[in-house]
C-alpha cells in the first residue's frame, strides 16, 4: 500500500486521487489557522515555490482537533490561507487526523512512521509535549499525531520516508528536500 491508494476531497469538496501526484516528493501536513505554528503556512509555500519544478508538493489537510484551532469553514480555511500566508500548494478538506474517527490516510501515515517523540531540546518541542500533556494526556501514547503541523515526506514511489513533528520548521526541512529532490 502507498498513499497513492488514498483518495481525499480537496479543499472545494472535489475527490482527488493522490495517485495523481505519482512521482512527486509529498510533504503532507496537518494544518489549522489559529496555532501558535500556522506561521509555518510561510515556510511551506516558501518551499513549495523554491522546489515544486524540481517534483516537491505539499498537501495540506485542515484539522480541528486540537484545543479547537481550525474552527473555520473549508471556504473560510481556503481564504484565510490565501489572504495571509499567499498559500499556492494544494489544500484539502478538513479532517480528522487522530483517534477513532481519524481519517484512514492519516491511520496510514502515522503507522508507516511512528511518533518517535517530541524535540525536548527545543522549546517549541517542550512546550508541545506540555500543552499535550495538560489536554490530551490521552495523546501522549501511541503514534497518533500529537499537534498541528505534523509533517510526513513521502517519495516518489508513494512510500512513507520520514515524520517530523510540529517543532521541525519548514526551513529545517529544506536541505532534507533538497537532498531528496
Amino acid at each position: 500500500m502507498t498513499v497513492y491508494d488514498f483518495k481525499m476531497k480537496d479543499i472545494q469538496g472535489k475527490d482527488v486521487s493522490l495517485s495523481a501526484y505519482s512521482g512527486k516528493l509529498l510533504l503532507i501536513v496537518n494544518v489549522a489557522s489559529k496555532c501558535g505554528f500556522t506561521p509555518q503556512y510561510d515556510g511551506l509555500e516558501k518551499l513549495y515555490q523554491k522546489y515544486q519544478d524540481r517534483g516537491l508538493v505539499i498537501l495540506g489537510f485542515p484539522s480541528n482537533q486540537f484545543l479547537a484551532q481550525e474552527p473555520g469553514s473549508n471556504d473560510e480555511i481556503s481564504s484565510f490561507c490565501r489572504m495571509n500566508y499567499g498559500v499556492t500548494f494544494p489544500l484539502f478538506s478538513k479532517i480528522d487526523v487522530r483517534g477513532e474517527q481519524a481519517d484512514p490516510l492519516y491511520r496510514f501515515l502515522t503507522e508507516a512512521a511512528p511518533f518517535k517523540g517530541y524535540e525536548t531540546d527545543k522549546e517549541a518541542g517542550r512546550l508541545i509535549e506540555q500543552v499535550v500533556r495538560e489536554h490530551y494526556p490521552e495523546n501522549l501514547e501511541g503514534n497518533g499525531i500529537k499537534w498541528n503541523f505534523t509533517k510526513f515526506l513521502i517519495d516518489r514511489e508513494g512510500q512513507v520516508v520520514s515524520r517530523f513533528e510540529s517543532s521541525v520548521t519548514p526551513e529545517e526541512l529544506e536541505p532534507i528536500l533538497d537532498a531528496a529532490l
